[in-house]
């Protein structure tokens, strides 16, 4: 059994390997950093604080960290985790407790040295470097946008998760694409494949065409995996007017997040990330759209790597876990 290590003096942080995690339903994107210098990164299987609410998603949960160990098992031991886990909410001090509890028993360490909030706190510290510095509308499986304001306090709209919203998120996608393929099937069976290349690039993805395929896949599949069928949708949308009016509808729920938040807390930049944005640039053109009336003194797409900025965070000498 490893030996568990207890978090860094303050002096020995200064040399210290800082681990950072940002944890999303489709993949788990680690980086290592000492000394102010990125070292290493990779990715492993998406994790989730919903799958603390299961035996069956324990399991999963337990098993991805296992393979996070394994990946960071040639570098050494870190000394300090700075982790954004999704479906966390900074709401949940159960929750947290208890992510924190198996991370520090998957990576051999005490929970007292590694910091755990949600992917959507660690990501917004990644695009902003002052409190109440701008809004970040992040879209990846699911979707949100945030703020965090002088005293610290993070503000959201959007991000419910699939049953209640992520609209604009590639799990919204996916599901809206296939409700709209199965419409038309009930309308004429066989239509889908027979009209729609977005029909086609969905079932090609899924393995069949029948319905008993497209339920398990979504009923029994994961989260992360619904998402990727957003990719088949962006790949038909210059063959196929559904998927290009389904991108253009998903930048436009996207803008609305953003929107709401201006409402609530005046005009400020806006940083849009995540993977969904570079599926199509009908997904930005819808974005813009909504936003284009508002007073936006700037709106900036950018590759966030939340992941590398948690590593360098938890290496820093200044880094308090706690």
């Amino acid at each position: 059994m490893n030996e568990v290590l207890p978090p860094p003096t303050h002096a020995e942080a200064k040399n210290s390997l800082g681990l950072g995690l940002d944890a999303g339903g489709t993949q788990t994107r680690w980086a290592l950093a000492r000394a102010g210098e990125l070292l290493a990164e990779g990715q492993v299987a998406g994790l989730s604080g919903l799958q603390l609410a299961s035996a069956a998603g324990l399991a999963d949960l337990l098993c991805s960290l296992g393979k996070l160990a394994q990946a960071l098992a040639p570098y050494g031991q870190a000394c300090a985790v700075r982790a954004g886990i999704t479906g966390l909410p900074d709401s949940d001090p159960q929750g947290i407790a208890l992510m924190k509890q198996l991370l520090a028993q998957a990576l051999a360490l005490e929970p007292a040295a590694i910091q755990c909030t949600s992917d959507i706190q660690l990501a917004w510290q990644a695009a902003f470097s002052s409190p109440a510095a701008g809004y970040l509308i992040y879209a990846g499986t699911g979707s949100i946008a945030a703020y965090v304001d002088q005293q610290g306090l993070l503000h959201r709209a959007g991000g419910r998760g699939l049953l209640l919203g992520d609209e604009g998120g590639g799990g919204w996608i996916a599901t809206q694409a296939l409700a709209a393929v199965w419409r038309m099937e009930d309308a004429a069976p066989g239509s889908a494949m027979a009209e729609s290349a977005m029909a086609r690039g969905l079932f090609t993805a899924i393995g069949a065409s029948d319905w008993a395929r497209t339920r398990a896949y979504v009923y029994q599949g994961s989260r992360g995996q619904l998402g990727l069928l957003a990719l088949a949708v962006a790949a038909t949308a210059a063959q196929d007017p559904r998927a290009a009016d389904l991108l253009r509808r998903a930048g436009q729920e996207l803008g609305r997040l953003g929107l709401t938040l201006l409402q609530r807390f005046g005009p400020r930049p806006i940083v849009v990330a995540g993977r969904v944005l570079s599926l199509s640039p009908l997904i930005e053109q819808g974005l813009r759209e909504v936003l284009g009336a508002a007073h936006v003194p700037s709106i900036k797409l950018q590759q966030l790597q939340p992941h590398a900025h948690a590593a360098l965070t938890a290496a820093s000498a200044d880094f308090t876990p706690c």
